[in-house]
């Protein structure tokens, strides 16, 4: 069985899909069957892992004539993106409306948007469907999908990680950035274009708490050749403790020094 990775909405994350017999590679596109009907989708990977993940089916390669439709529908989408902003405003709705997808077959319009709070959309859909003679469905995703579809490079100069790896975005912690030692610089430091904990706070994390396994907590007290003093700064890459001694000296000392 061949598993691949294929990119279906640009707000989401690639989807694991039994390629089956066909000769897919990199770029090609193809149509994936799932449950709300088949998608135009685009092969991002072809060495894809299944274990312990379900995976969509690809009923067969894409022709033109669905490439046709499919680039039909994302022009005709624009009005109705202006339409449901329009909509937002009139009804002053806490929402921020994201990306919109016709459906291949036609039937149904999916408008995405992010919100901070709960939101009655009820009469957005009613109108929306009496304008565009479709079915509509309301996607709430989050800020880091957000960032995924606008794209964007961050403070390292690089591209942001939600682009540059496609894969679902793992959860970020506060605890990710406090045994790195970073948390005391402030959200704004450690955040993302998206608000959120960056991503690559998860690169390291686990490599410092190896590195930190055996070394003393932050601020308490140890007992030293130098007598009892208090832990006040922690080098997980040098394996070196600086230690705040009762007569007001400081000394650094290896892990196996105290």
């Amino acid at each position: 069985m061949s598993h691949v990775l294929v990119s279906i909405y640009s707000w989401e994350a690639s989807r694991i899909c039994d390629a089956g017999s066909f000769a897919v590679k990199k770029g090609s596109q193809v149509i994936v069957s799932l449950e709300s009907g088949n998608e135009l989708g685009t092969v991002s990977d072809t060495q894809a892992a299944s274990i312990g993940e379900k995976a969509e089916k690809v009923i067969r390669l894409a022709t033109e004539h669905d490439i046709e439709i499919y680039e039909k529908y994302e022009k005709e989408k624009e009005e109705f993106l202006k339409f449901c902003h329009k909509e937002v405003k009139r009804q002053e709705l806490p929402m921020k409306i994201i990306d919109a997808r016709i459906s291949l077959d036609g039937k149904q319009i999916t408008f995405v948007f992010t919100a901070d709070i709960r939101v009655d959309f009820r009469e957005l859909v009613k109108n929306i469907s009496k304008e565009s003679k479709r079915g509509v469905r309301m996607q709430q995703i989050g800020s880091r999908d957000e960032a995924r579809k606008l794209g964007g490079y961050g403070i390292c100069g690089r591209e942001v990680c939600c682009v540059k790896f496609r894969g679902s975005i793992p959860s970020i912690t506060t605890d990710m950035a406090k045994v790195q030692q970073i948390a005391h610089r402030g959200s704004d430091r450690i955040s993302g274009l998206c608000g959120r904990l960056m991503c690559c706070l998860a690169y390291e994390a686990e490599q410092y708490r190896s590195l930190l396994a055996g070394m003393p907590e932050l601020y308490s007290v140890v007992s030293t050749k130098e007598g009892r003093g208090t832990v006040i700064e922690i080098n997980a890459g040098t394996q070196e403790i600086k230690v705040k001694t009762e007569n007001g000296k400081y000394v650094i000392f290896k892990k196996e020094d105290l």
